[in-house]
């Protein structure tokens, strides 16, 4: 059984010396890398095997759970992707500027990222079921009076509410079902972050379809009534609690502690922080405005949304595939990896503006990009507690989304400043080289750790 423990702990830390490192500095109550010291470790009892016994982690239930996340997050990520549809429309109704069409969105990411570690706490105390049976009536209630606001401020406001909703559908979740895996943690983490796309796929010719031929207001209230009808009873699948929860907790927090690249842990979180604005500014321009872009163009709103579609598509094999590399080389070179290919789609569009080449570079997009979010889960999994996942995996996302709505409005602004979109995308290429920058040096400092 020895051998067995230590080799989940090689799985998830990369090298057994990891288990001789200093632990690291304690980060309070929200960044505390568990019980136990250097000289004196917490037990170390596998969830694998408490699962087995149980029906608890890695059980058929634990798929099956996986199964209904995927749902959720497919069906709550609506909020992230209907306005961008939605943009045009909404700023030709209202009469306003690019700039001050895109802060509804803004405010959306904002109202995500706020809920994502807020929401992400209150699991943490009282599990998940309650906390998103009330993101899911903010997120219906949302949208539908979004679709009553009479003017574009009161429509930001709601889209605040409606980020807040979606939030429960994504990081929740990933924190959730990453105590429900152990050996294939990486795999359950990016199919289940891999909703996310999955709404992004869907939802943009479904809400296109709606907004011409019932208009936009009717749209944003037909949409708030279907996640109520549909969320609320998927919910009920994710009701069970993890079988031998704690004895996981105290075990791996410990072995956390002599984990990682042997940074203070605030600087370590604050880095990862940082990579995750980065990467999300720059992946906010093809997302945001794709749409409008290919309108600018003269190619129309609907190739946009086909665009948006084919991005999201391809980018949930990227998330999958990114879990099967995770499991086997580590989130961190795997972020790096994904960062250096997102910044080679960016590269691209620098170029190339024709109407084929916008459809190719946008898939492309989507398969170079759509694993490095999740893989901040999975490092925050790898190097802190999972008492505190939906705290810290709550306030990561927070991170990634605060960049992607600082990247929405500055691509809108940089387009009101120049009348054109190839700055903004120069501008998101720059935020990604900082993200590259950061994981390489998480990379080269673990590596020269482990020798």
């Amino acid at each position: 059984m020895s051998e067995l423990l230590e080799l989940q702990v090689t799985r998830v830390y990369g090298s057994r010396r990891a288990l001789r490192m200093p632990a690291a500095q304690d980060l309070g109550s929200a960044l505390d890398l568990g019980r136990g010291s250097a000289d004196c470790p917490a037990p170390m009892v596998s969830a694998q095997i408490i699962g087995n016994n149980t029906g608890g982690a890695e059980s058929p239930y634990a798929w099956l759970r996986l199964a209904a996340s995927v749902l959720i997050g497919t069906i709550g990520s609506v909020g992230l992707w209907s306005y961008v549809v939605a943009l045009p429309v909404v700023q030709a109704d209202f009469g306003v500027a690019r700039a001050e069409a895109s802060l509804p969105y803004t405010l959306t990411m904002f109202g995500f990222g706020l809920g994502a570690a807020a929401i992400g706490g209150l699991v943490d105390r009282f599990g998940i079921v309650l906390p998103l049976i009330t993101s899911t009536l903010a997120l219906g209630f949302g949208f539908v009076a979004s679709g009553l606001a009479p003017s574009p401020m009161a429509f930001a406001l709601t889209n605040l509410l409606i980020g807040i909703g979606s939030a429960g559908a994504f990081a929740p979740l990933i924190a959730d079902i990453s105590h429900w895996f152990s050996l294939r943690r990486g795999i359950a983490v990016a199919v289940c972050s891999s909703g996310n796309y999955m709404g992004g796929t869907v939802w943009p010719p479904v809400v296109r379809h709606l907004i011409e031929t019932e208009g936009w207001r009717q749209n944003q209230i037909l949409i708030g009534i279907i996640c109520l009808l549909t969320m609320l009873p998927l919910l009920l699948v994710l009701r069970r609690r993890l079988d031998g929860h704690e004895v996981e907790d105290a075990g791996v927090s410990a072995a956390g502690a002599r984990a990682g690249v042997g940074l203070n842990a605030y600087v370590l979180f604050g880095l990862l922080a940082a990579a995750s604005v980065a990467c999300c500014v720059a992946m906010a321009m093809p997302q945001v405005h794709i749409v409008a872009y290919c309108g600018d163009l003269g190619y129309g709103g609907a190739r946009g949304a086909e665009m948006l579609s084919l991005m999201m598509g391809f980018g949930i094999a990227s998330r999958v595939g990114s879990g099967f590399v995770a499991d086997r080389i580590g989130g961190i070179a795997t972020l790096l990896v994904g960062s250096l290919m997102q910044a080679m789609a960016l590269l691209l569009y620098l170029f190339f503006d024709g109407l084929t080449p916008l459809y190719i570079i946008s898939a492309l997009f989507g398969l170079f990009q759509g694993g490095i979010v999740p893989m901040y889960a999975i490092i925050v999994r790898e190097y802190f507690p999972p008492r505190q996942a939906g705290t810290l995996v709550g306030l990561v996302i927070m991170a990634s989304i605060a960049g992607m709505a600082l990247g929405s409005w500055m691509s809108g602004a940089i387009f009101d400043l120049t009348g054109s979109y190839w700055q903004a995308f120069a501008n998101g290429l720059a935020w990604n080289l900082l993200n590259i920058a950061i994981a390489l040096f998480l990379l080269l400092r673990r590596r020269a750790r482990s020798r």
